[in-house]
């Protein structure tokens, strides 16, 4: 007959139950920062992960240069650039002012300009209208990665969708929709009228998809004296070198006039913002509505 000591038999019982944890536990397990991507990419069962804002898309000139997941841009696949979301993430994109829509699948990072934050392949902007404009204001929802890509429906709750942002007047913000959103929201953005009043299915004749939004400039000054407006031009050249400075040249009560124009900007915030930095180096001036086309 073999006695253990107390101890002994305490260090057994010890192993023994530590081979039992780790047998019982699941072959798939991650860690927890595994999981918290995984989450971050996935719609939640809590509601729908919106993100608003501007988008764009790749010139032609990027086809087949190495992205940043790797691999390589093909105009023709259906893929976007995001600043944060993991690879693989598939997002339906939706024009909020012709209600079309595209699954696509993030590749890339980027935008990095203009507060944008997507840009689209070539044959995922196209049906949406935005190579015709250069750019749109698109609410994106994060759908689950069996979502096929290409063309889709229009969100039957699209004007719920951008209602439901808790900050209209930022250039972009991301915010999550609850489930049981009610899609025949009584708050419902002009610009989403009738989209969500047109018929799923119809196709987009020419005039439509050329419906491009009107953008936003600032007008800093306006000079009898041409040199003048030369001058300004130059100084926020010299201050801002990433963003368009023109005059333009306009007959008013029988005097030339020159008025230096900064910008175009796709949101009235982003001019805004730029209107408020020129402010204080000393440069006034006023936010316009023009037509970007």
């Amino acid at each position: 007959m073999i006695l253990f000591r107390p101890s002994v038999v305490l260090v057994l019982s010890s192993c023994f139950f530590f081979l039992l944890t780790f047998l019982g536990a699941p072959a798939h397990a991650t860690t927890a920062r595994g999981t918290r991507k995984a989450a971050s990419s996935a719609p939640s069962a809590a509601g729908t992960t919106v993100l608003r804002g501007r988008a764009s898309w790749y010139a032609s000139s990027f086809q087949g240069r190495r992205t940043t997941s790797g691999e390589r841009y093909n105009r023709y696949k259906y893929t976007c650039a995001h600043k944060t979301l993991p690879f693989g993430t598939r997002l339906r994109v939706t024009n909020v002012k012709n209600g079309k829509s595209v699954v696509v699948r993030v590749s890339d990072r980027g935008p990095f300009r203009h507060q944008r934050i997507l840009d689209l392949s070539e044959i995922a902007a196209r049906p949406l209208g935005i190579t015709e404009c250069g750019a749109a204001t698109v609410v994106a929802e994060i759908v689950a990665e069996t979502t096929p890509l290409g063309p889709a429906t229009t969100p039957e709750n699209l004007a719920a969708l951008y209602a439901a942002d808790p900050n209209p007047d930022a250039a972009f913000t991301t915010y999550l929709v609850p489930a049981a959103v009610d899609s025949a929201a009584s708050t419902v953005k002009p610009a989403l009228v009738a989209a969500s009043a047109a018929p799923k299915g119809k196709a987009t004749a020419p005039t439509e998809a050329v419906n491009c939004p009107v953008g936003f400039l600032i007008q800093a000054g306006s000079f009898v004296d041409a040199a003048n407006a030369q001058a300004v031009q130059a100084k926020i050249k010299s201050l801002l070198p990433e963003v368009s400075v023109s005059i333009s040249q306009e007959l008013l009560d029988g005097r030339q006039r020159s008025r230096v124009l900064v910008g175009n900007f796709g949101e009235k915030p982003e001019a805004e913002a730029v209107r408020q930095q020129l402010l204080v180096w000393g440069i006034g001036g006023l936010v316009r509505e023009v037509a970007l086309r």
